[in-house]
This record gives C-alpha cells, sequence and structure tokens, in this order.
C-alpha cells in the first residue's frame, strides 16, 4: 500500500503562509477539459494510489510555478532525509504538482474523494479548510493533538483558524503571515517624507501618497491590490486590511456576527473601505487601472517595481523578502537598506491603533487517508522546534509556536521579522466558514467597480449586499 502525503505552497501571496499568492486568472476550461485535467492529475499525483507499498510514504506538493522558487522543495528534501533516518526500512517519494494555487485547490479536493487517491497529509490553506471539513475530506486530530506535548506551544489565534465549528481542530499550523505597509525610503527622502514614517490613520496614508505624487511624479506613489484578477490578494492584502481597521473591526468581525451566525450587510465600514480605494485611483494615487487588474502585477511589484525604486508605499504581506533572497532568482541584498516598515493604522487612530489580517496554512489528514498514524508522526517531524524554526526563516514567514517567536536566533535571521511578528498580537484571521470564497470574490467586485469607476462606492456596497445574500442563501444581518 503506498500511503500520500500532499503539501501546497507557502502563501502568501502566499505565497500566504499562508499565504495568500496573487496568481494569474486564467480562462474557464470547458467541463471535458476540466474532468480530463483531474483525472490525469489524480493518476500522475497519486501514481497507482495508496495500495502498493506500505513501507512507501508518497508527498504530493504544490510546487512553485516560479522555477527560481524552490524553497518547499529544499525544505521537504531535508524532511525527508530525516524521516528515513529516523525510521530504517521506511521511504518518502516526493510527488510535486506544479500548478497556480486555483487549480491545486481543484485538483487537491478531487484526490480526497475516493480512497484510491486520497493522500495521507494534505497542505490545506486556511482559506479553504472549512469547505473540506464540511465535505467530510478531513479527520479531527484531536486524539493525536491531546497526546502532543508540542500543541502547548502553537498560539491559540493560528489554532483557531484550523477549528471548525463542531469545536474540533483539523489541522496543525506550520506558520502565518502579517502584513503591513512597506516604503521606499529613497522615495521618501526626495518627496521630504520621514525616514521613520508611521502613518496614524487613513489620512495620513492618503496624504503621504499625494505629496509623493506632487514631488516624485515618475513613480507610482502606492498600491492597493483591488479586483478580481487580483483575488484573495485583493480582499486580504487590501480590503480587510482597511475593513478590519474600522469601528467594528477592532472588537469583531466585520464580515461576519457570531451572535447570529450570519454574515454582515449594510456595514458602514465597508462602505469606508471602499471610498479609500475610490480614492487611491481616482486621485492617481496608485497603479493605472490597466496594471492593478493586470494578474501578474503582484509578481511586477515584488520583482520590478519595488527593486528598481517605481514605488512609494506598498500595502502587502509579511512573505516579500522570500523572493530577494540569495538563490531565489530575484534576488536583492540591499531590500533592507533601501524598504521601510510600517504597521498599518486603524481609520482614524482609534484602539488599538494598527491591524494585521494573517492567512495561513494547515496539515491535515483526509479522512480516507491509508496511513493517517504515520502521516501524524511526519507532521510532528516538521513541527519540532528546529524543524518548524528553519522552515518559518526560509519561507520568510511568521512563527506560531511561541518557544521559535522568542528564540533570539529567530528574530535576527532576517530584517523584519521581528517586525511583523510583533503584528500577530493585533492580527485577524478571515471568517473560516464554507462560503468565505464567494464572499472574497464579492468583495472583489465591489473593489472592481469603484477602481474602474464604473461604480459609486454606494453602488457598490448594494451589489455586495446582494450578491452576499446570494452566495450565503440568504443567511445575512444588517448593521
Amino acid at each position: 500500500m503506498t500511503t500520500a502525503l500532499t503539501f501546497g505552497p507557502s502563501n502568501n501571496g502566499h505565497k500566504d503562509v499562508g499565504r495568500q499568492e496573487v496568481v494569474p486568472v486564467r480562462p474557464t476550461p470547458t467541463p471535458l477539459l476540466v474532468a480530463t485535467l483531474l483525472t490525469a492529475t489524480a493518476l500522475t499525483a497519486c501514481g497507482s494510489g495508496s495500495g502498493s507499498d506500505p513501507d512507501t510514504v508518497e508527498i504530493s506538493y504544490k510546487q512553485s510555478t516560479d522555477n527560481s522558487v524552490r524553497v518547499m522543495d529544499k525544505y521537504l528534501a531535508d524532511i525527508k532525509t530525516q524521516f528515513e533516518k529516523a525510521n530504517p526500512g521506511k521511504k518518502v517519494k516526493l510527488v510535486p504538482i506544479k500548478a497556480p494555487d486555483s487549480e491545486y485547490y481543484t485538483k487537491l479536493q478531487q484526490m480526497l474523494r475516493s480512497p484510491k487517491t486520497a493522500p495521507d497529509l494534505v497542505y490545506e490553506d486556511t482559506f479553504l479548510i472549512n469547505s473540506d471539513i464540511t465535505s467530510g475530506y478531513l479527520k479531527p486530530l484531536d486524539p493525536y493533538l491531546d497526546k502532543w506535548d508540542d500543541w502547548g506551544q502553537f498560539i491559540d489565534t493560528a489554532k483557531s483558524a484550523a477549528q471548525a465549528e463542531d469545536g474540533k481542530t483539523y489541522g496543525v499550523p506550520d506558520g502565518t503571515d502579517t502584513r503591513g505597509l512597506w516604503f521606499d525610503k529613497g522615495i521618501f527622502k526626495e518627496a521630504g517624507l520621514p525616514a521613520d514614517w508611521q502613518p496614524r490613520n487613513w489620512d495620513d496614508i492618503l496624504d503621504a501618497a499625494r505629496t509623493i505624487k506632487e514631488k516624485v511624479p515618475d513613480v507610482t506613489p502606492m498600491n492597493v491590490y483591488t479586483g478580481k484578477p487580483a483575488g484573495e490578494a485583493a480582499t486580504m492584502q487590501g480590503f480587510e486590511m482597511l475593513l478590519y481597521g474600522t469601528a467594528t473591526g477592532a472588537t469583531e468581525s466585520p464580515l461576519y456576527d457570531t451572535g447570529s451566525k450570519k454574515w454582515i450587510t449594510g456595514s458602514q465600514g465597508f462602505k469606508d473601505s471602499l471610498q479609500f480605494v475610490e480614492t487611491v485611483f481616482k486621485e492617481k494615487l496608485g497603479p493605472d487601472v490597466s496594471d492593478a487588474l493586470d494578474p501578474n502585477f503582484a509578481t511586477r511589484v515584488r520583482g520590478e517595481l519595488l527593486p528598481e525604486g517605481k514605488l512609494g508605499i506598498n500595502l502587502d504581506g509579511s512573505w516579500l523578502p522570500q523572493d530577494w533572497l540569495k538563490g531565489s532568482g530575484h534576488e536583492w541584498p540591499e531590500w533592507s537598506e533601501k524598504l521601510g516598515l510600517a504597521y498599518m493604522p486603524t481609520q482614524n487612530g482609534q484602539s488599538p491603533g494598527k491591524v494585521s489580517m494573517s492567512g495561513g496554512w494547515t496539515w491535515a489528514v483526509p479522512s480516507k487517508a491509508a496511513n493517517p498514524d504515520m502521516a501524524f508522526e511526519f507532521v510532528k517531524l516538521m513541527q519540532t522546534k528546529a524543524n518548524a524554526q528553519k522552515w518559518y526563516i526560509a519561507n520568510s514567514g511568521i512563527a506560531v509556536r511561541t518557544d521559535v517567536a522568542e528564540d533570539p536566533a529567530y528574530a535576527k535571521a532576517q530584517p523584519g521579522i521581528e517586525f511583523f511578528t510583533d503584528l500577530v498580537a493585533n492580527t485577524h484571521y478571515r471568517p473560516a466558514y464554507p462560503a468565505y470564497p464567494k464572499v472574497s470574490t464579492a468583495i472583489q467586485e465591489a473593489m472592481e467597480g469603484v477602481t474602474t469607476g464604473d461604480s459609486s462606492v454606494a453602488e457598490a456596497a448594494k451589489g455586495y449586499d446582494e450578491e452576499l445574500k446570494s452566495v450565503t442563501d440568504n443567511q445575512v444581518i444588517k448593521k
């Protein structure tokens, strides 16, 4: 019997720890093509399926579509060596699936449906894990976690990201991410803005962008991801970083009301967040609309605009340095000298004064796994303090283990790690419910409307409310 483990990407943006990686939007394939692709993938990813060699653990994971970025490959090769050394006679077979996030999710769910193709371990984005839980694809891990001493080292917010409404935990987080404001010190100096810039509220951000537009006209003042082509990056790096900094965002989710278990419509914070996006593009403080709606724009931001000093302010994630490290293919050793970091302020500077959003990926065991015990042993090896710390640093991730976060070697491993780790105390997670992906798409549509000018803020907000009722079966509450 061949058992299989499946891994996904690091996020964000994700590279989205969670990270929500911005990937190109592909044309919708025909049903026949989808079926053909899924069948071919299931066969190639799992070989003959879980049924031939009880001593071989087959690991199928999402390989980065950027040939220069092979962080996961190198990390898994190291864990494979450790695992085989610690378990004489056992073998680990690495079988990468090279695909963008959206295709990886689809292929993964297809594999989970049958015991013939179901892996023993899957790398689940917190963005979609509850959909797989609701579908019955995943196994609750509480019996394993209750006996695992290291589980006590994981921070509560990260644990909750893989917890379902039934109170059970279905995944072990392997890190998280946070988000903030990156700014170009050279552009700020030329514009007469401070090198230690820290905006107190939204108006301070817009004023800085206006100053850059006036004083340094040959650069893009600010980037906020927007629209459907950017996908979850628009929702999470862009809109939710605004929305969770509004009046209600500090005390409760501004998207989902936990008391009534309904999604929120009519929110003033939602309209205010759309107003911010509209202002950025209406005043030409952001990229050209055609660039902003280019599905490859995030790659250009990381690989061209920031390294070439052409972008003043970038609202983005903690994982960006992964693209600039030695051997990444986009090496930029000077980034820590050229760029400054500031936390995203709340709308009016109200308590707690700063806001961040966090995503993450979790290790989960499919309900149809042939060898769940061995799969969890593999997780435990990956999640020792030493191995977890190695992964966080290599992946530019943020620690979800308190012992790693408190380790001076971790804090000093890379510029920016300490800054983004400190934001965990003020971070938020998306509502991890099955309807969320459709809710996210509705947010992107509203953003795109005010970005292009096709919709006013009021029209875009009304359209979102109507779409929200549709995608949640009218499970909404007005606030």
